[in-house]
């Protein structure tokens, strides 16, 4: 068996490769999972195709991967959303990242920033909290879908800040961006390559980015910590390939090399720090411990937040 894994590896791939990503397209996985696509393909000849299954914030992509044959022809662009926060905020979940999935290479790491629209009279986070404190449930904020990092983003915010404000998810970054530019949203902790148009033409106005450390993408831009003194307030934004668990170890660490080389050529490179994204490219191994301590952070973040499914 081991045998015929390993010439099933060295053949590997015959035929078209699905990523699957769990959400619409435009958003920034699914920016990274193009972008990832094109250079595979340009790789190893060979098609990679991206396949959109947005929905129950990225769950319902990840229980299609999850029962998925095995072989290294399915894969899924994974994110926080689906494999940390799905876990903590669901007891129901259908699938268990560390047990359903194999680890293939963390690929992106990045932040999101806080964005309001222009109605709202705030200029700095400690603005927006003292007007939220002022006007209980008045601010309206979007997500890409209830489990995303928007959602418990706003969440954790509220609960460190002492505020209410009332969730709106959506299915997908793009529509709720088309709502929060409308005004019938007040704000949202978006991901920076969907935001990032609208804050350089000034049709939204960004306060604070939400690392500990300042954004190279937005450098003039304060950390929430920094901002409003909320100690510890963390967001991480992150995008990472995993394949169904029986995957062969063979074909796991192939997907491994060629796409932690495909993260070092300038091209790919250049596209993905563009969008504000910080590349990584790490092991199977080390891709699943920072799984498992993100599913640890994200379960204490719901239970001190009282965040839940709306």
């Amino acid at each position: 068996m081991i045998g015929s894994a390993n010439v099933a590896a060295q053949d590997y791939p015959v035929r078209p490769i699905r990523i699957i990503v769990p959400f619409t397209a435009g958003a920034g996985v699914d920016i990274v999972a193009r972008a990832v696509a094109v250079s595979l393909t340009d790789a190893w000849k060979q098609s990679i195709v991206v396949d959109n299954r947005p929905g129950a914030g990225g769950t319902i992509a990840g229980e299609l991967v999850a029962r998925a044959n095995p072989d290294g022809y399915t894969l899924m662009l994974g994110n926080v959303s689906t494999l940390a926060i799905a876990p903590a905020l669901n007891p129901k979940l259908s699938y268990q990242p560390l047990r359903d999935f194999a680890p293939i290479t963390l690929i992106t790491n990045s932040e999101n920033v806080l964005v309001l629209h222009a109605s709202v009279p705030a200029a700095t986070v400690k603005e927006l909290i003292a007007y939220a404190k002022a006007n209980p449930r008045k601010l309206n904020y979007g997500s890409s879908g209830n489990g995303t990092s928007s959602h418990l983003g706003g969440a954790m915010f509220a609960s460190m800040a002492g505020i209410e404000m009332t969730h709106v998810p959506y299915k997908g970054s793009g529509p709720m961006l088309t709502d929060l530019l409308a005004g019938q949203l007040q704000l949202s902790f978006s991901s920076v390559p969907t935001a990032l148009p609208h804050i350089k033409s000034g049709r939204l106005r960004a306060l604070a980015v939400t690392l500990l450390a300042r954004s190279a993408t937005l450098p003039d831009l304060p950390t929430v910590q920094e901002a409003a003194g909320l100690k510890g307030f963390e967001i991480s934004l992150w995008q990472g390939i995993v394949a169904p668990a029986a995957t062969p170890r063979a074909i796991v660490l192939k997907l491994n090399q060629q796409i932690a080389a495909s993260l070092r050529t300038p091209d790919l490179k250049s596209k993905l720090t563009a969008q504000g994204m910080e590349v990584v490219g790490n092991s199977p191994e080390q891709f699943a411990a920072y799984i498992r301590d993100e599913i640890e952070k994200w379960a204490r973040v719901v239970k001190s937040s009282g965040a839940r499914v709306e």
